[in-house]
């Protein structure tokens, strides 16, 4: 039997046994596919109101939970859990510039308007530290997403420990600062160093 003939052979044989092999597999997982099972947000006969997705009853605990699941969500803007901040010093500023310059700017940028070097390579855009919602939100939102992440963002608490994490809170407030800084704050030295600087009272 030449070489090509005895290759020809095997292929054929070969072929039976990939297909039953997938048979076999098919087989095995058929029950998965055919599960019963409710779609998100399909129709459903079964209740009342004619929905699948059902009220979630009562004391029913969110997960993630634990002591910021309220002020993150938004029922709540008790400020309690600053009671565990460190107290704000120049050092801890200090410490939040570094750390934000290590693990946020990538995305963030220098100035925190979400234009860093990951997004121009096509990440998607993270929103703005200037914006009126984050000066309003309150700091415990800012530590809850820099520890367990938000959207796109993963959680930062493995590389950031708690008074890191205030430390970057801190240095993110200052950032809003120099953005929205009245004129009237800043010295001559300042004022000098930029461009059309804003009348005294105004906002840059």
């Amino acid at each position: 039997m030449t070489p090509f003939r005895l290759l020809r052979c095997l292929c054929i044989l070969c072929v039976p046994c990939a297909l039953a092999s997938f048979a076999g597999c098919e087989r095995a997982r058929q029950d998965m596919y055919d599960q019963p099972k409710y779609k998100p947000f399909a129709r459903s006969d079964r209740f009342g109101d004619g929905t699948s997705a059902r009220p979630l009853p009562d004391n029913t605990v969110p997960a993630p939970g634990g002591p910021f699941a309220a002020t993150s969500s938004g029922r709540s803007q008790d400020d309690a859990p600053n009671a565990s901040r460190p107290p704000l010093t120049l050092q801890q500023l200090q410490r939040g510039q570094s750390r934000y310059e290590i693990y946020c700017m990538p995305c963030h940028s220098a100035t925190g308007d979400g234009d860093g070097m990951v997004v121009r390579r096509g990440f998607p855009r993270p929103p703005s530290f200037h914006t009126d919602a984050l000066h309003a939100a309150p700091d415990t939102l800012l530590y809850d997403v820099i520890s367990h992440g938000s959207g796109q963002m993963a959680a930062y608490a493995a590389q950031l420990p708690p008074p890191d994490r205030w430390a970057v809170v801190a240095y993110l407030r200052a950032l809003q600062f120099s953005q929205h800084a009245p004129a009237a704050r800043l010295t001559a030295d300042d004022l000098r160093h930029l461009d059309g600087a804003a009348p005294a009272g105004e906002h840059r």
